[in-house]
């Protein structure tokens, strides 16, 4: 090593002139950092930018706040001086697949409504494919509507005349050999599929699991299913069994496999013209 006193260069100054370097590192929430000139020991909790420059908010054990100016060395982080610099939260990480686990289309308005629609039962029927296949049915421009009961189908199929370039699909709980919902969709024409799932309501469609619950309980035919379910549940009322349903569901992989498909194939059904009633069977 070189003792020469006048090696360098006259333009840098003498080292003992010179400030010292500290190492810099962002303000992030949730670090402890000592305040060199006071001692204070606190988590960082936020920060603040004010006409005087940037301030770190510290918070200490005893649950005391302080705002401290980001100057150069003033903080202690694990023993070591550095320099805190203002903190950013970081962008969050772009999306790759929606709810229903297709490719999420990122940048894409919503298309117009097609005149092809998805009809279902009821409102939370529509709640539950709005949550998990929202994505999907926007940029494909399909509209979802609820009959308010399967009883108002044929009606509603007289009015809105299906044909090739308005096709209806249609989602139906309890779609089960010998039930009054598999009677009322029997006849529906060939611009029509009716789709369904096993449950005598989506709620079952939920995976238990899902809900925090070891099953959904057996409730006797004549008694209301969801004043009984929530009964036996310890549920005050079906509004709160609703509310607990709902926010279970995140994405398809909270509901059966019967609801994935019936929901699906009524997309595929509605979107894509050259596809007949007989590809679904």
């Amino acid at each position: 090593m070189s003792m020469d006193p006048y090696a360098g260069d006259i333009f840098e100054g003498h080292a003992r002139t010179k400030p010292p370097s500290y190492p810099s590192m962002p303000a992030e929430p949730g670090l402890v950092v000592e305040v060199r000139a006071t001692g204070f020991v606190g988590e960082i909790i936020g920060g603040e930018r004010t006409y005087d420059g940037d301030f770190v908010r510290l918070e200490d054990r005893y649950g005391t706040e302080r705002l401290f100016k980001l100057r150069r060395g003033a903080f202690l982080f694990e023993g070591q001086p550095v320099t805190l610099t203002r903190w950013s939260q970081p962008a969050p990480a772009q999306r790759t697949h929606s709810n229903s686990g297709s490719r999420y289309v990122h940048g894409q308005e919503a298309k117009v409504a097609q005149p092809s629609r998805i009809w279902v039962e009821g409102v939370h029927d529509a709640a539950i494919v709005e949550k998990i296949w929202g994505h999907d049915l926007r940029v494909e421009g399909v509209v979802v509507e609820y009959l308010e009961g399967l009883d108002h189908l044929p009606d509603r199929l007289a009015e809105f005349q299906p044909s090739a370039q308005r096709r209806v699909g249609v989602l139906a709980d309890h779609l089960v050999r010998g039930s009054k919902e598999t009677r009322l969709t029997e006849a529906v024409g060939p611009h029509v599929l009716v789709m369904g799932h096993p449950y005598i309501d989506i709620w079952a469609a939920v995976k238990p699991a899902s809900v925090g619950i070891p099953a959904w309980p057996k409730v006797p035919r004549g008694e209301d299913w969801k004043t009984g379910v929530c009964r036996r549940l310890g549920w005050c009322d079906p509004k709160e069994g609703w509310r607990r349903v709902y926010e279970s569901v995140s994405t398809f992989r909270d509901v059966d496999s019967t609801l994935i498909k019936a929901v699906e194939s009524l997309v595929d059904f509605v979107t894509v013209p050259e596809l007949q009633k007989s590809d679904f069977r």
